[in-house]
């Protein structure tokens, strides 16, 4: 039987650096470093870190993503919307079908939960 609870600083994960990321960058150079702790079974549930540099990406959300900024600053401005602006402490949850940009201002650390 598996643990029923995963806590995440003690998962094994190993950096994945400048993994995909939902959209495509079109500004600056980012880089960044993936640590994604946990997958469900049916890899569609994932749990993780999240850290870039600043830059600018076209993103286009089909899945629901959790997350919680731990450090940095950050603007997202969904199409045709307002901007929001997001730093360490805020937590927020984006939805499947948002378009717009992702700026990194200052570099971002984040916790992140997906649903796929």
């Amino acid at each position: 039987m598996s643990t029923p609870i995963f806590v995440h600083r003690n998962a094994r994960a190993v950096p994945e650096v400048d993994a995909p990321w939902p959209g495509t960058a079109i500004s600056g150079n980012p880089q960044t470093v993936t640590m994604n702790g946990y997958a469900s079974e049916d890899g569609k549930k994932l749990m993780g870190t999240w850290q870039s540099t600043p830059g600018v990406w076209r993103v286009a959300y089909d899945s629901w993503e959790y997350c919680h900024f731990l450090e940095g600053y950050s603007i997202i401005t969904p199409d045709g919307g307002e901007a929001v602006h997001l730093r360490a402490g805020d937590i927020f949850i984006i939805p499947p079908g948002l378009k717009g940009t992702w700026e990194v201002v200052e570099t971002v650390r984040k916790y992140y939960v997906f649903i796929l």
